[in-house]
């Protein structure tokens, strides 16, 4: 790694350190005591947040095991949790691909992708030199990665301390942080759109296709939306400039 690389890796952590890897590791502290509840020690807990490192996957996970669910059925419903992740690792990519990156690499890059890490790359990589994005970019997700897999040891030694009020509101952390991340990085009206229109048709998403499918509901719909308004304000020149 050069020092230009390493200054970015070094400035990536940094980032990270400063709230958003504290944020994603208190809300993952939560599994630590799932896993104690299975019976499993606190390096499995922990080697489950550097392995699989998505919250409701890993819930789902340790619930199943808990049910005396089979293995094959536990990992199919792992897998299928976290397709919510394609759309993001789809549109992060691009900004952290560069020439001569294989596909292991860019495998690797995919496997860091959360909505942490994806709020904030999109916030913030535009702004840094194509050779500097992936290097910031890998300081920043191992930071938020290591933390969140200490914070998980964490709860694992606390588990039965935390009152469940507490815990709960550990959990509503990222969601509350996801939320900041995307108003802060709203850089044009389409933005602003999709948000306003998610929280406002969240209500009626919920009453129509019920908590199962509220949340897809209301993307699908506030994205449309928000990407219609946003092909109709692009000038003729803006289309002509797109590659063919």
């Amino acid at each position: 790694m050069t020092a230009s690389a390493g200054g970015r890796f070094l400035r990536g952590a940094r980032d990270a350190l400063v709230l958003p890897a504290w944020v994603i590791g208190f809300s993952l502290s939560g599994i630590g005591p799932l896993a104690r509840e299975v019976g499993h020690p606190i390096e499995i807990a922990m080697a489950s947040t550097l392995l699989v490192w998505a919250g409701p996957a890993q819930v789902l996970f340790y619930g199943s095991i808990a049910a005396g669910a089979a293995w094959g059925t536990i990992a199919l419903a792992v897998c299928l949790s976290s397709l919510r992740f394609l759309p993001m690792t789809v549109s992060i990519l691009p900004l952290l691909r560069r020439p001569g990156q294989g596909a292991f690499e860019q495998a690797l890059l995919a496997h860091y992708v959360t909505v942490t890490t994806w709020t904030e790359s999109l916030r913030r990589l535009p702004d840094l030199p194509v050779e500097g994005r992936v290097p910031y970019y890998l300081g920043f997700s191992n930071a938020c990665i290591l933390v969140s897999a200490g914070m998980t040891g964490v709860g694992y030694l606390l588990s039965g301390a935390l009152p469940l009020t507490l815990g709960a509101g550990l959990l509503f952390l990222t969601p509350v942080f996801f939320t900041l991340s995307l108003t802060a990085g709203a850089r044009a009206l389409p933005d602003a759109v999709a948000l306003v229109l998610g929280f406002a048709l969240t209500p009626l998403a919920t009453l129509l296709a019920g908590r199962g499918f509220d949340t897809l509901l209301t993307g699908v719909v506030a994205g449309t939306v928000a990407y219609l308004i946003g092909r109709a304000r692009r000038r003729p020149a803006d289309f002509e400039a797109l590659p063919p």
